[in-house]
């Protein structure tokens, strides 16, 4: 794992968590449990009656046990997305 996130590193990524959450940000490090930390990190809250709300994070530390999945964000592509438009039902947290 850490071969391919090496790639990833000062890059702008998206993390789906194991509860569901989808959180985007710069990935600075991460280390051998796949712990990842993120830089101006924001929390992607989907809805199915309003847009996506964007939480503001900063500074955030992912469990590597809570990463459902990891992969890196094309920027031109999001910024011309409308998210105050998007709806969608709020993922459910992963069943093990």
């Amino acid at each position: 794992m850490s071969a391919s996130l090496d790639a990833l590193v000062n890059k702008v990524v998206t993390v789906v968590t194991n509860d569901g959450r989808n959180i985007v940000g710069n990935l600075r490090g991460f280390d051998q449990t796949t712990n990842l930390i993120l830089d101006d990190c924001h929390e992607r809250v989907f809805s199915t009656t309003a847009g996506v709300q964007q939480e503001v994070l900063g500074l955030y530390i992912i469990r590597g046990d809570n990463i459902a999945i990891i992969g890196e964000l094309d920027q031109d592509v999001d910024s011309q997305a409308d998210l105050s438009v998007v709806r969608a039902e709020p993922l459910k947290p992963v069943a093990h």
